[in-house]
């Protein structure tokens, strides 16, 4: 055989060779860490509304987990588990709650509020705003500098809230009696969810909803990233109500769910469907 034969039969050989040790590499040099950071999971920071707590988002919890992301669900100081006074809770407590359970997070999160909720992530994001990546407001409230979570639902006269509330004798708290829980947050909701909201009906305390939100840093939370989800059938915020203040907000990211006010309770899989389409 010729040198010329030899060379020619070498070539395609070290090519192969070549393309073997390549895919090697591959399939045995790409750890967790190699992974893009759209492949990483994200942290979503879950707050509830008013009269409720973090059990509200089990099923949207579970179902993000299952999807690879990592979840932090929040009681805020008077709701769900946390026993804190309610004379003492304020607009404040709440902020601090929040930013207290993002700061052992590695990274950004996408922080998520419901309802109420909303004004204590709009507090969280002019306190920390470097720590978010994206907000997320489900049917929820969004102050601007000087308005209180009062000033907003004060807005929304076909709202049936207000008329279901029965406050303390001191003014410090609101109820919702148990028969109309249901049919005012989650009328599209199951028996399981009725009977959830029932079991875990708290007093709401009332000095965070009249406290005007004093913000600071307006311009580093503008280029945050923001999305609505609106709710078509909600009787607590009502549409209307919505669209002005997701408006007022400037979000131009918007969802919308033919749902009541928590669409987390009554169609969690639609609800995480939303959340992992905002992170892609």
């Amino acid at each position: 055989m010729t040198t010329q034969q030899k060379r020619k039969i070498a070539r395609p050989m070290m090519a192969l060779l070549t393309l073997a040790f390549s895919m090697v590499l591959l399939f045995t040099g790409c750890s967790k860490d190699d992974l893009t950071p759209s492949q990483q999971p994200k942290t979503f920071v879950l707050v509830h509304g008013a009269f409720q707590g973090g059990y509200a988002w089990q099923f949207v919890k579970a179902q993000l987990e299952a999807s690879g992301q990592k979840v932090i669900v929040v009681d805020l100081p008077g709701h769900g588990k946390d026993q804190t006074p309610p004379a003492t809770i304020t607009l404040k407590s709440y902020r601090d709650r929040i930013v207290s359970a993002i700061s052992g997070v590695n990274g950004k999160v996408i922080l998520v509020a419901h309802s109420a909720g909303g004004s204590a992530i709009t507090a969280v994001a002019d306190s920390v705003p470097e720590r978010i990546e994206k907000m997320v407001y489900i049917a929820a409230a969004i102050p601007t500098n000087g308005q209180s979570l009062y000033d907003i639902t004060s807005m929304d006269t076909n709202s049936q809230l207000s008329a279901a509330i029965v406050p303390s004798a001191d003014g410090i708290t609101g109820s919702i009696p148990d028969d109309k829980v249901f049919s005012l947050f989650c009328q599209d909701g199951t028996e399981e969810v009725r009977r959830l909201l029932i079991a875990n009906n708290r007093p709401e305390p009332t000095i965070p909803q009249l406290e005007k939100i004093v913000l600071k840093n307006s311009q580093a939370t503008s280029v945050i990233p923001k999305y609505y989800v609106h709710t078509t059938l909600d009787r607590v915020a009502t549409l209307d109500l919505q669209k002005k203040v997701a408006a007022a907000a400037g979000i131009k990211n918007v969802y919308t769910l033919n749902s009541g006010h928590c669409p987390f309770l009554s169609m969690p899989d639609k609800v995480t469907a939303i959340l992992l389409q905002v992170i892609k």
